[in-house]
């Protein structure tokens, strides 16, 4: 599990496809100092698995699945990622849930004079996205500022924008977005419950 808070800027030093899985090998010198053989960084948002380390970079195999659900589809040498240690189990929470399972790419659209960054997300995730609720943007814990059916926005102060790959979006950049996995829960229990009321109540299949 993660928490959102980039502990730094890595850069992508060689990209090998092959059959089964295209290898990386990323330098983070921070990630790097305790990392072994299994444990989990994620990239850009997205959890891998470590497979081999140098004295500064370490090496990941990212599967086809994984690579057509994410933004790391096409990555090449010399792109900067936003990198994060798995959370120890006596670390500090900064940011919320997230677990490095990406739901959806989105698309970075524009950034307004008063720090707000506005993203186009798939439909499928809107139902997940409230006013004041969180989203990881790039493996980034952000609270949304504003959202419409097409597009939300999040306030990225300048910190935010030094330290991680958002301060260096260009308009249609692919992002990947990871929604509140308490809001799924929520949503699965609430279904059953509802569809059990439906029932008791007399509901017939044309009410659900």
């Amino acid at each position: 599990m993660f928490t959102g808070i980039v502990e730094e800027l890595g850069e992508v030093t060689r990209v090998e496809p092959n059959a089964e899985a295209t290898r990386l090998t990323v330098r983070g010198p921070v990630v790097t100092q305790d990392a072994r053989h299994g444990d989990s960084i994620a990239v850009n948002g997205v959890c891998l698995t470590v497979v081999d380390t140098t004295d500064d970079e370490f090496t990941v195999d990212v599967v086809p699945e994984t690579l057509q659900r994410t933004s790391l589809n096409g990555i090449e040498p010399g792109r900067l990622v936003n990198l994060e240690r798995a959370m120890s189990a006596d670390g500090r929470f900064g940011g919320h849930v997230v677990q490095g399972h990406v739901d959806g790419t989105g698309t970075f659209l524009s950034r307004d004079h008063d720090g707000l960054a506005h993203f186009a997300y798939p439909p499928s995730l809107s139902r997940y996205l409230v006013e004041k609720g969180s989203i990881a943007v790039d493996g980034v814990s952000l609270t949304v500022a504003r959202v419409t059916d097409q597009e939300f926005a999040v306030a990225l102060i300048p910190t935010t924008l030094r330290a991680t790959t958002l301060g260096r979006n260009q308009p249609g950049d692919s992002v990947n977005l990871e929604v509140d996995v308490l809001a799924k829960y929520v949503e699965k229990l609430a279904a059953v419950h509802l569809t059990r009321s439906s029932v008791e109540d007399g509901g017939g299949e044309e009410d659900r």
